[in-house]
């Protein structure tokens, strides 16, 4: 009995370590984005939020997301184990198995299928040009100094899938978007790469800070964050955004600047602020004002 009932919790903390892998929190950064174009994609066709529709794109992001996190730590579990910051990740302590790294892996990717096919056949369709990228980004570290954008690739499908899922035809202000999303998180990569500096040169790891240096590479995010402000400019007007939504860019451009006056080149101790908390911030204000703007200008909640 003793050892049937301690058996018992251990599936249980087999998903935790899994849910820790793949950080499923931080799906915080990208779904604000694709809710603001599922959103405005039903105010531009029902005038009314579509819960359901809505669901199902939920599900397909975060199946998405979980998918491409797994796969990024099992592709670089030699790499985790070579870097000391590293090292406690969980396929490297063994807290996780690759085994069930990869049947956590699969289970998402089945989950986006369902949730893309679910909504329609164009969703469907296109569902492995949403994947590919989220495969190609770990190795892009082994052949490229700029995997962060490849990065930014496959984090702009986000909006753009979203936006297919609602109406199930391409649109070009959503493309605005996804390309503003794309390039803000290859931005902060560049920034989040700097802290591996020195392990990145030591193990032939790729990037842009390691060929070209920390200083370099926080230029580069300031001008990827200045492009996505001019983005998400154009997306404004392209949507006939209200005063809501240009007082959530107001913030926005107040976030950028307070996150590059935290990190310094010979100062990255408050990087992570930068990184987890100012960018988690962006998305979810930005998201708010959205939502306030549709609602004022007529959308049925």
């Amino acid at each position: 009995m003793t050892s049937a009932a301690a058996a018992l919790p251990q599936p249980p903390s087999r998903t935790r370590g899994f849910l820790r892998l793949v950080m499923i929190e931080h799906s915080v950064f990208a779904l604000p984005f694709a809710y603001i174009a599922a959103l405005t994609a039903m105010f531009r066709t029902e005038g009314s939020v579509l819960w359901g529709r809505l669901l199902l794109v939920t599900v397909a992001m975060v199946g998405l997301r979980t998918f491409a996190m797994a796969c990024n730590r099992i592709i670089d579990r030699e790499i985790d184990a070579r870097n000391p910051r590293t090292a406690g990740r969980e396929l490297v302590t063994g807290a996780v198995s690759v085994r069930s790294a990869w049947t956590g892996a699969l289970i998402a990717l089945v989950v986006f299928l369902g949730a893309a096919a679910a909504l329609n056949p164009l969703c469907l369709a296109l569902a492995p040009v949403a994947v590919i990228p989220m495969v190609v980004y770990p190795y892009g570290k082994r052949f490229t100094d700029f995997p962060h954008a490849i990065l930014g690739i496959a984090q702009a499908m986000g909006p753009i899938g979203a936006w297919l899922a609602v109406t199930g035809s391409w649109s070009w202000d959503a493309v605005i978007l996804g390309l503003a999303v794309g390039v803000w998180i290859g931005g902060f990569d560049l920034i989040f790469a700097c802290q591996d500096v020195q392990a990145d040169r030591a193990h032939g790891v790729k990037s842009v800070p390691a060929r070209f240096g920390i200083p370099a590479a926080l230029y580069g995010a300031r001008g990827a964050h200045a492009v996505t402000s001019a983005l998400l400019v154009w997306y404004a007007l392209a949507t006939d955004a209200g005063a809501f939504f240009w007082a959530g860019l107001a913030i926005v451009g107040g976030a950028f600047l307070y996150e590059h006056t935290i990190v310094k080149p010979h100062d990255l101790s408050r990087l992570n602020r930068a990184f987890f908390s100012v960018n988690g911030f962006i998305g979810i204000a930005l998201f708010v004002c959205a939502l306030l703007d549709l609602v004022a200008r007529g959308l049925t909640v």
